[in-house]
């Protein structure tokens, strides 16, 4: 009698934890059938990056990920992490942003680059006069 008590119990408790890790990896399936670009998000490698596009296509599910100037497709199932909306904070696409920021570097240069450039002239013409 005991013996078949605790194997009832043992299936309850088997069954709630199963019950438990579907829920959460349908939640999660969910999630990542809703990735947005500017969603930022981590990838089970430990990848972090800015969505700039999700696709779907005839080969799979893909999401081209903004690592800081440099742009990786991965397939959705390899996102382990989201943060809706976290990553972009304009309206213009990740390029574009990125594009505008060099241009502003190398429009206006700041006074310790000067400053150094002039010193290394200034040392080349000392050299050429000894």
């Amino acid at each position: 009698m005991g013996g078949i008590l605790m194997l009832i119990v043992f299936g309850g408790v088997m069954y709630f934890m199963t019950s438990k890790q579907k829920k959460q990896v349908k939640e999660h399936q969910e999630k990542l059938n809703s990735i947005q670009p500017g969603d930022k998000v981590v990838t089970i490698g430990g990848l972090h990056g800015v969505v700039a596009d999700a696709k779907t296509s005839e080969t799979g599910k893909t999401v081209l990920l903004d690592c800081e100037g440099i742009f990786l497709e991965f397939e959705r199932s390899a996102i382990k992490t989201i943060v809706p909306g976290a990553g972009l904070t304009t309206e213009e696409s990740p390029v574009e942003a990125e594009v505008t920021e060099v241009s502003e570097i190398i429009e206006t240069p700041t006074e310790e680059v000067v400053t150094e450039v002039e010193n290394v002239i200034e040392a080349s013409q000392d050299e050429t006069k000894a």
